[in-house]
């Protein structure tokens, strides 16, 4: 009973600390969120969080605040995630409906994470190696000249023109799209370029289109421009907490310069709409040790492709951001699922 009430005070601590941003007393705690003790009983629960080191005394006489430990097991304890509004919900369904490819869903994903949780978003674009084919397409535009179109599981879309060194009909290029199709469709690139370089190999000899098409396709999909970019939004957000510049708000300003700096605070891709938290040391950088990171995979299907999430000081809206992580992570899998 007493580690439930213990578990109940630092629940209203950390709730009443991350809103007001004022250290909190007992007398606050007793008084807006009915624990249905003393003060005296709150402060005495609130000397024993404060010896187990869940909560700290910044100044003589002041209230308390969290410390890492204490958002970490905060954030261990919560049963279910604060829901989203139906209204939030028609908002992330009507901005991300609204995106034309690849780059605008990245780009309006970022917009909206940090509008949501009025932190940093970072959004990793789908990491080309873990896409599978979905169609390959050749268009005829000249008898001896294609429009090459290649389609990734990720939305990513790839066009390239192909000169052909003899003229090619409709049954002979009909032939070559199923075959080149066969091939690749739902294989991950590697397996799929694999596939595609043994064809010429196996039509019929006197067909020089297969190969510049074979050649051109396998380029497309070593194309790794976008295996390590990312979007930022919501920079201006870190103003909030000018009080705690120096040691929160500028070493997070500088990662921001630094992209390969913030692959590795979102980390790896994580499956099954599983939210990861990263709490101040238990990140990668010691000089972002003032700095919480939320994350989760997306991608079409159970495939997590790539990570999407937000950034900012250990003083932040833990269920409301982790809920708004996971359902704009949801959304951009349907999106890209349906593409």
């Amino acid at each position: 009973m007493q580690n439930d009430r213990r578990l109940a005070v630092l629940r209203a601590i950390v709730e009443d600390y991350v809103s007001t941003e004022e250290p909190v007393g007992s007398k606050a705690l007793v008084e807006r969120h009915g624990l249905g003790v003393s003060s005296a009983t709150v402060r005495n629960d609130m000397a024993v969080l404060e010896e187990e080191g869940y909560i700290t005394q910044p100044h003589t006489s002041a209230g308390r605040v969290p410390t890492d430990k204490g958002y970490r097991l905060f954030v261990d304890k919560l049963s279910t995630l604060k829901p989203m509004s139906q209204a939030e919900r028609r908002a992330i369904a009507s901005f991300l409906d609204g995106a034309v490819d690849l780059d605008d869903v990245v780009q309006r994903s970022t917009r909206l994470l940090s509008q949501l949780t009025r932190q940093v978003a970072v959004v990793q674009y789908p990491i080309l190696a873990r896409s599978t084919v979905r169609h390959v397409e050749l268009v005829a535009l000249a008898p001896s000249r294609l429009l090459v179109v290649l389609i990734l599981s990720t939305g990513r879309v790839e066009q390239r023109l192909v000169e052909l060194p003899v003229a090619v009909d409709e049954d002979a290029l009909s032939e070559l799209r199923n075959r080149v199709n066969r091939a690749a469709v739902g294989q991950v690139i590697a397996d799929a370029a694999a596939a595609l370089r043994a064809l010429p190999e196996q039509v019929v000899p006197h067909d020089k289109a297969a190969a510049p098409i074979v050649d051109t396709l396998v380029d497309a999909m070593s194309d790794h421009r976008s295996d390590e970019r990312i979007a930022v939004a919501g920079a201006s957000n870190l103003a909030r907490y000018g009080d705690s510049f120096d040691t929160s708000v500028r070493p997070l300003l500088e990662a921001l310069e630094e992209h390969v700096v913030l692959l590795k605070l979102i980390g790896e891709a994580t499956s099954g709409g599983l939210v990861t938290v990263r709490i101040g040391a238990e990140g990668p950088y010691e000089e972002l040790s003032s700095t919480s990171v939320v994350t989760t995979g997306y991608g079409p299907g159970d495939e997590a492709l790539a990570t999407l999430g937000v950034v900012g000081p250990t003083r932040m809206d833990y269920p409301g951001t982790m809920a708004a992580v996971r359902a704009v992570a949801r959304y951009v899998s349907r999106i890209l699922d349906e593409a």
